[in-house]
């Protein structure tokens, strides 16, 4: 009779979830002794690195992936990045050790007493089974539950001495609903304010991207000859950006977003929350009378948008029907947007001449992942992403993802077989937040370019305390860090960028490499505006 283990096991492979990140644990041995030769073990050095690396795997292949914890302090440590995914809607199933069932009475070292409520409230579903032969089809149920829409992570805690139990008859291998259709008298509703409106404007969300709906919003932009925006802070690209109708990323705050909206009489919203905003800036949520329609496949975020009427449906699929419920639009589209102009010379160089730098280099088929807040608006303005599945960052706002995601972005890259370069642009403060992914990285052999604009300072905390007057707020420097002597020490490559001009040969090496290249670049101290 097969023991649980080997039942899960089972299980596993018919998911496809054969890649399994992690950092071993003594409460995980069961579970990993004698690892089968057909899956892959990726090794992290700490769980927080675990989460975003698999974090970055199922974005990069669009499939969920699978991370195992050590219990509590081992949660704990991934919860950060947990919540990133939570915000990311990412698919991830995240299992953790748990103590010995016979002991969980007297809660000895290691037990997690309330493993369950110790995911939440940033998982879909958590769940302990009360018994061993359960293991097996709380993975299905997690799996299901996972992939559903809004698509999320999932939470198993799982004790240490089930594995060798008799397993029960394995469950049965299910496939769930991905994709939900819109209400057809609700799209109809939508689709006649849509073909009523004077000046309609469209604001794209990351579920866009997720939906692998780029060609369904350039088709109803162009039906509505309107211009399109990206939601505030988008984790994904949702746009071709050098399409004439764009015209960039909305402000994250209440009044600056209203005033970008202005002359606007509907505002559709689509696959993005309604809206994601901070700081506190006061105003009005829309201009003058406008109307919001808003199109998003998560209840929740419909039940808590401040304005607007909702639709519950996938963005790529309503976007499909209403196109065809609409007449091409009586209007002419809006001009083009203005590129930016050249940056200043400067010694040290200004964020914009580095990234301008950068987007003279970047290779067709580019994948970036970006952790640099302060230097966002920069980085936006000059680089522009004209492909679907070529930019990712964190929906949290919390650090410490870019660096581990994007390793777990190129190892989806070769696992796919697609094998797109990879560069991360991540803030020397940063970069040290999961700074232990290089390791896997240089382990794994991955090309991968990391581009560290060095200004030695947590500048976005200054600018948010410039805008909130708090003047005297210490910490916020961050002096004597080598991050060329600590990619070195990881195993990496480390060639510093001593000006713009140098980056695109350096890049260029990088990403012909066997194993990945941390490029530090000097740039101005100057504290840039928030808004």
């Amino acid at each position: 009779m097969a023991t649980v283990r080997e039942a899960t096991y089972d299980l596993l492979r018919a998911l496809g979830l054969t890649t399994v990140f992690g950092n071993p644990g003594s409460t995980e041995e069961p579970f990993l002794a004698d690892f089968p030769a057909d899956f892959h073990y990726v090794h992290a050095l700490q769980e927080a690195s675990a989460v975003a690396m698999a974090d970055g795997y199922a974005q990069g292949t669009g499939r969920p992936a699978h991370v195992n914890l050590h219990t509590a302090p081992g949660t704990g440590n991934g919860m950060g990045n947990l919540v990133t995914a939570w915000h990311n809607r990412t698919p991830l199933i995240v299992s953790a050790g748990q103590q010995t069932r016979e002991m969980l009475l007297i809660e000895p070292r290691l037990a997690s007493p309330r493993a369950v409520e110790l995911a939440q409230p940033y998982v879909k579903w958590a769940h302990e089974p009360a018994r061993a032969q359960d293991i097996p089809a709380a993975f299905m149920r997690a799996y299901a539950s996972a992939v559903q829409p809004p698509t999320g992570p999932v939470f198993l805690s799982l004790p240490m001495d089930d594995w060798g139990r008799a397993a029960d008859p394995p469950p049965q291998v299910r496939t769930v609903a991905t994709r939900i259709g819109p209400d057809p008298d609700r799209l109809r509703g939508f689709a006649t304010a849509l073909a009523a409106a004077r000046a309609p404007v469209l604001v794209l969300g990351a579920a866009v991207d997720r939906a692998g709906a780029w060609p369904a919003a350039v088709a109803l932009a162009e039906r509505l000859a309107a211009p399109v925006w990206a939601a505030p802070a988008p984790e994904r690209g949702v746009f071709p950006e050098r399409h004439p109708q764009f015209r960039g990323v909305l402000p994250y705050a209440i009044g600056p977003l209203s005033d970008a909206l202005r002359g606007h009489d509907l505002v559709l919203v689509v696959g993005a929350p309604v809206f994601r905003y901070y700081p506190h800036v006061p105003g009005d949520y829309l201009p003058g009378d406008a109307r919001l329609l808003h199109v998003t496949d998560d209840p929740d975020e419909a039940g808590r948008a401040p304005v607007g009427e909702s639709l519950l449906g996938d963005p790529g699929l309503t976007m499909d029907a209403l196109r065809e419920l609409l007449p091409p639009a009586g209007r002419p589209p809006p001009p083009p947007r203005e590129p930016p102009a050249p940056p200043d010379e400067a010694d040290p160089p200004s964020a914009d001449a580095l990234f301008a730098a950068l987007a003279d280099a970047w290779p067709a088929d580019g994948v970036l992942v970006q952790e640099s807040p302060s230097n966002l608006a920069a980085l936006r303005r000059r680089l522009w992403i004209d492909r679907p599945r070529s930019y990712f960052t964190m929906a949290s706002g919390g650090l410490g993802f870019g660096l581990p995601a994007a390793v777990g972005l190129a190892l989806a890259e070769r696992d796919t077989g697609r094998g797109r370069p990879v560069v991360v642009v991540i803030g020397d403060g940063s970069f040290h937040y999961s700074v232990q992914a290089l390791w896997t990285a240089a382990r794994l052999r991955l090309p991968l370019a990391v581009v560290v604009p060095v200004n030695h300072q947590y500048a976005i905390l200054k600018a948010f305390a410039e805008l909130k007057h708090t003047p005297g707020v210490p910490g916020l420097d961050l002096p004597g860090l080598d991050v060329a002597a600590v990619a070195r020490g990881y195993g990496c490559a480390a060639v510093p960028v001593v000006s713009p001009d140098g980056l695109g040969p350096a890049l260029a090496e990088a990403l012909a490499a066997d194993r990945p290249t941390v490029l530090p670049a000097p740039i101005s101290t100057e504290v840039p505006r928030l808004l």
